[in-house]
C-alpha cells in the first residue's frame, strides 16, 4: 500500500512500443490529411519527440546488447589449461 502512494504522484514513462505506436499514428493521421496546420504542427511537433526518445531507447538498448556480447564472449572463450582443447 505504501508503494501505491509513492507511485501514484509519479508518472510512468511509455514505454517504447507504446511510443512507437503513437508515433504510428500520429504519421496515419497526417498522411491522412484531416487536420489543420495548426493541428498538424502540434502532432509533427509531437512525432518528433517521440522520434527522439524511440533513438534515445534504441542507443541504450544497443549499449547493454553489445555488453551482454561481451560478456558472452569473455564466458565462451576457452581458457588455456582446458583438457578438451586440442593440443598443437
Amino acid at each position: 500500500m505504501a508503494t501505491e502512494k509513492k507511485n501514484a504522484g509519479v508518472e510512468e514513462e511509455p514505454s517504447f512500443d507504446a511510443r512507437l505506436e503513437r508515433l504510428e499514428a500520429i504519421v496515419a493521421e497526417l498522411e491522412d490529411g484531416g487536420l489543420g496546420l495548426e493541428e498538424a504542427i502540434a502532432r509533427y511537433q509531437e512525432g518528433i519527440e517521440h522520434v527522439k526518445l524511440c533513438h534515445g531507447t534504441l542507443a541504450g538498448f544497443r549499449k547493454q546488447v553489445e555488453e551482454l556480447s561481451r560478456e558472452a564472449d569473455a564466458a565462451l572463450r576457452p581458457f588455456d589449461g582446458d583438457p578438451d582443447l586440442p593440443s598443437d
